[in-house]
Order: structure tokens, then sequence, then C-alpha cells
């Protein structure tokens, strides 16, 4: 008899206290708690522009029975590209030729993450432009029945011929579960790794309603406005830079 096909639940884009951009309330530990918690498989933590150290959190998080990954979110020629499974080099990609070259030596998984999204650091039009570059599309949580910036990336996905990778961007505990993947793979990076480029991955998602995403959106906007006040009060900053726009 055929070995019946393992079915990871997997999250791979997540953001945690040690984020050097972004304030996150929560620390990794209490990420990989959240996880466990879930019915989690496999996670990978992908901070701004540094890479974590997973030496210490790997035997934290088998012990709970979850697989965390190397990941970065690095802002590549002003885009963000999440760049999973690498062994080194990541921090330091800042062209898409730098990636393409790190993805030739070390076979990493490279995601396109909220590609379609209105924020000037989403892929957009570079997506045609590094086509070959990415082995996946992120499908992400923040959407509801009305409002699906989703729907561009699953047409890119379609035409190339990439798969959907489900993931949550996570920047607060509450917005973990409603959207992740289901990876067809023995419970390595390598193997989830390789399973996704393969195709092998099916996203499940839940529309949030409207007043979650309002709710998650409003928490983020108020930690990004403290933060800048904290910023301002502390460099001595003129009030005049509390006008200009957050985003």
């Amino acid at each position: 008899m055929n070995k019946p096909a393992v079915m990871l639940k997997v999250e791979l884009h997540t953001h945690t206290a040690d984020d050097p951009i972004d304030r996150i309330p929560h620390t990794s530990r209490e990420l990989i708690d959240r996880a466990a918690a879930l019915g989690y498989h496999a996670l990978a933590i992908t901070l701004h522009e540094r890479q974590l150290d997973l030496r210490d959190l790997a035997p934290y998080a088998a012990e709970r029975g979850l697989l965390v990954i190397r990941g970065i979110e690095r802002t590549i020629q002003g885009r963000h590209v999440l760049m999973l499974n690498f062994r080194n080099g990541a921090e330091d990609a800042r062209t898409f030729e730098d990636v393409a070259r790190l993805k030739r030596r070390d076979g990493g998984l490279v995601i396109a993450p909220h590609p379609f999204f209105p924020a000037t650091t989403c892929l957009r039009s570079d997506m045609d432009r590094h086509a070959d570059l990415f082995d996946a599309v992120e499908y992400n949580a923040m959407f509801t029945r009305l409002l699906n910036f989703n729907r561009p990336a699953e047409r890119w996905a379609a035409r190339y011929g990439r798969p959907l990778v489900g993931n949550c961007d996570v920047h607060r505990l509450r917005q973990l579960g409603t959207t992740y993947s289901l990876v067809d793979a023995e419970p390595s990076p390598d193997a989830i790794c390789a399973a996704i480029a393969a195709g092998r991955v099916r996203v499940v998602s839940r529309p949030l309603s409207v007043a979650d995403a309002a709710a998650v959106m409003g928490s983020l906007l108020t930690h990004d406005v403290l933060t800048r006040v904290r910023r301002i009060t502390h460099h001595g900053t003129a009030s005049a830079e509390l006008t200009k726009p957050t985003w």
C-alpha cells in the first residue's frame, strides 16, 4: 500500500519583537506557542531585513511539535521579497540579481508577499519583470468578502504556473490561523520548500469580517503612530513632523 500523504499546516510569513523595522508586541517564543496551540507543523519567522538566528528557538519549537524555518522579508530594489531556507547571504541581497544568484547557489524558496496590495513596497509590475525568480505567490490573510487584493495574485499565479501559499503576515498574534498552507511534504525545511516549488501545496483561507480587519489595521496603525511619536520625542524633532503621513 502507498504511504498516505503527509499534509503539514504551515505559515511562512511572520514577524516578532526581534524585528528591526516594525514594532511587534509578541516574542518569537510567544509566536511559537500560539502556532503550536493552533496545530501548525511548521513556521517561518521572516523579520524585515534580518534573518533570525534559530539555534535557541529550534529546540524550543521542536518540544512543541513545531518546525521553524529560516527566513527573511528583504527589501529588494524597494520591494518586499520573502526568502526562505537560504544558508546565508540573504541579509546582504539588494537586487533581484542578488536573489537569483543566491537561489542558484542555495536553492532557497522565493515567495512574492502581498504582491498586488496598495503599498509602495509591494512588487506589482516587478512580478512580470522578474517572473522566473518567484517560486510561489502569497495569498494574504488580510481580505474581506468585499475587498480582496489577492485576486490579481491568483491571476498572475495561474498565468505563470506558480503555486499560491496562504500566509497571515503576522504582526499580531490574533492574525494567525485564518489563512494557511497545507503542504504535502515530510517535516523538514528542504522538503517543505521543495514541495511548495513543485506545487504540492493548498491554500486554506476564510475572509475576515469587516470588524476583524478594522481591529487588526487599527492596532497596526496605533503602534506605528506611537512608535513615530517616541522617535520624534527622543530625537527632539520639530513637532511639525507629526503631520507627515505614515504610509
